[in-house]
Parts: structure tokens; sequence; C-alpha cells
């Protein structure tokens, strides 16, 4: 009897539940996807094998030079992809802007009477425009409070559903360029933090027109300044 542990399948790539991220497009030739077959056929068209010297392709195979992977999966985004591909190709239809305006309202109302309970509950609210009588103290806690809040909302529900609650209400969410996965923590927290630290501690509404507002203008991809710094786009769903 055989003393060797039995052998288990690799454990499945979380990243591959997302339902958004795109997926490889099946090969237009109708050739079978990788993986099948005997290691001795012979490689299909355009694989890169053969000669290294000889010009019929890279000495390693692969889909670029150094064995890059061709788009969504390898590339700049912002340069259209190895090869010239858009990133945005499988993905869904770019998020109406206006939409995108309205969605963000929704979310400041809602994060911003939470700020306000909070920061009656803990004295950080100032509503005097004295100068003489402001409290600094005051008055950069409350900052404090709001760049907090609003950056945890964004933060959590992005990196869990690409939705806040005003995106979601409204049919849009945010994706990554690359892939059209959801964004990770860290890449929804940049996002975020270019967003909401500058409305908090300086210019309020001015930066967040100028932020979001960049999205009117934006080609091709209809990004805000937050999307820009995060590599995201806002894409329409349902």
């Amino acid at each position: 009897m055989s003393t060797e542990p039995p052998q288990y399948p690799n454990a499945p790539d979380p990243d591959d539940n997302d339902p958004f991220k795109k997926q490889p497009p099946p090969p237009s030739d109708g050739t079978p996807p990788p993986g099948g077959g005997s290691p001795y056929d012979p490689p299909p068209p355009g694989a890169g094998g053969g000669d290294p010297y000889s010009g019929g392709g890279t000495p390693f195979g692969g889909g670029g030079p150094g064995g890059t992977p061709p788009p969504p999966y390898g590339g700049d985004p912002y340069g259209g992809g190895f090869g010239g591909q858009d990133p945005l190709a499988g993905m869904p239809p770019l998020a109406d802007s206006g939409k995108r305006v309205l969605a963000r309202i929704i979310d400041m109302i809602l994060v911003g009477a939470v700020a306000v309970l909070l920061s009656l509950l803990f004295g950080t609210n100032e509503y005097d425009l004295d100068p003489d009588k402001v409290d600094a103290g005051r008055s950069f806690g409350q900052s404090l409070l709001a760049a907090v809040l609003y950056m945890a909302y964004d933060s959590y529900l992005i990196s869990k559903t690409g939705q806040t609650l005003g995106k979601k209400w409204l049919g849009m969410r945010v994706a990554n360029l690359n892939d059209g996965a959801n964004p990770t923590l860290q890449t929804a927290l940049v996002r975020s933090a270019v967003l909401w630290i500058p409305f908090a501690f300086c210019c309020a509404c001015i930066w967040t027109a100028i932020c979001g507002g960049w999205s009117f203008f934006d080609k091709p991809y209809k990004q805000g300044l937050h999307d820009k710094a995060a590599k995201t786009v806002v894409v329409s769903v349902g």
C-alpha cells in the first residue's frame, strides 16, 4: 500500500469569485484553450515558439516580450493595453456623469447626517462663524470626523461590492480599469482619500466639483481625479 499523501487540486483563486471580473476572450481561430492536449503537440500559430534566432517568435513563447500576457491582464491600462487593445473591452458601458453626481450627492447626505449626529454627541460641532469665537480644536475635530466617516464608508462598500448606496440605487459600480473586478481595499482607500481628505480639510465643495466633475470632460474613460489616482472607472449595471 502506498504511503504517499493524497493529492488535492489547487485551491480556487478568491478573485475568480467576482462575477464582474473580465474573462479572457476565447480564441478567434477555434483552437482549444491552453492546458489541454499532449505536451508534444505542435504549438498553435502565433504561439511564439520556434528557433529564437530565426525571427519566428520569442525564445520561450508567451504573449509578448518577456512573457507579458496580453490584455486585459497585461500592459498599461492608460496606454490602451499591450498591443493597443481597449481595457474596456468586455466591460459594461461607462456610467453617465450626471448620474454619478447624483449618486455622490446621495452619499454625501447619508454620511453627512451621521457626521452631524456624531459631532453633536462628541461636542465637536462648531456653528459660530465669528472668527474671534471659533474653536480651532473643535473645527479640526469636526473635519477629521467627517474625513474618517466618508473614507470608511466609501472604502468598505466599494471594496466589497463596488457600490456605495447611491451608486447601487442608481445602477452603477466602480471597477478596476485593467480587469473589471471590484477594487481592493487598498485601491478603494486611495480613491476615497483623494476625494475626501481635501473635501474635509480645505476645499469642501470646490474640490468635490473639480474632482468629480473631471469625468464630464475626461476621454476616453470618463474618470474623476480620484479614479485616475486609483486606476478605476465607473460602469453601469443592470
